[in-house]
């Protein structure tokens, strides 16, 4: 069996409320190996966001260790937390935040060329992404010409752009009808497949997530086997 590409032990998070404290992880354990999809399901306030950002160093938890490639991660300066970041992890979240004034195709090449690629190296990654999402047509379509669809596959598309090991879906589905949900979803799978891609997605949608490799559930802010 591969070694993890991100593990996680011991995972606590409580937040600081006017109803006084919030605890959402007690003692979360979860090891993330190269290619599987792994679903997070649970209801709203169950943690699955917080464990996600945690999981993605986008916050700090209260207690805790996250390896990623090997690296223990969990006490990074923000600078170096910023780097594994822009050359690890892949971000899809329930809205699709594409800038409106630019293309298709350069929403997934900007992030590219902030990690030091050329425009043309850039463009191109960017191109073959899309075209094997099945937007090979939109390429020069703004956001605002794309269906609901078309502009969440473009934001997997520009999360996959950098090549991470390890992409992070919150609710990447949510804002869609559901055979929107399971053309976006099947891309999603398709794509992280064949580009080897671990992948933690948190949804709702049941049916999607029984298609996963492995499903978990949060309850009482605790990793279950769903």
């Amino acid at each position: 069996m591969s070694e993890p590409v991100l593990t996680i032990r011991g995972l606590e998070r409580t937040y600081t409320t006017a109803a006084g404290p919030l605890t959402v992880l007690r003692g979360v354990d979860l090891d993330l190996r190269p290619g599987e999809i792994v679903g997070l399901v649970g209801p709203s306030g169950s943690g699955k966001s917080s464990l996600l950002h945690a999981a993605g160093l986008l916050e700090h938890p209260n207690a805790g260790r996250i390896t990623i490639l090997g690296r223990d991660c969990s006490d990074l300066a923000e600078r170096e937390r910023t780097r594994v970041r822009l050359g690890t992890i892949g971000f899809v979240y329930q809205f699709h935040h594409l800038l409106p004034e630019f293309t298709a195709l350069d929403n997934v090449a900007l992030p590219q060329m902030i990690a030091g690629k050329t425009r043309k190296a850039a463009r191109a990654r960017a191109a073959e992404l899309l075209t094997a999402l099945g937007l090979g047509a939109r390429l020069t379509h703004q956001p605002a010409q794309l269906s609901g669809g078309e502009q969440q596959r473009v934001a997997l598309a520009r999360a996959l752009a950098n090549s991470p090991r390890i992409l992070l879906a919150d609710e990447p589905t949510g804002n869609l009808d559901p055979t929107t949900s399971g053309a976006v979803f099947d891309s999603l799978y398709a794509l992280a497949r064949s580009q080897g891609v671990a992948a933690l997605v948190a949804t709702h949608n049941l049916a999607l997530a029984s298609h996963m490799d492995r499903v978990f559930e949060m309850r009482d802010g605790r990793l279950e086997p769903a």
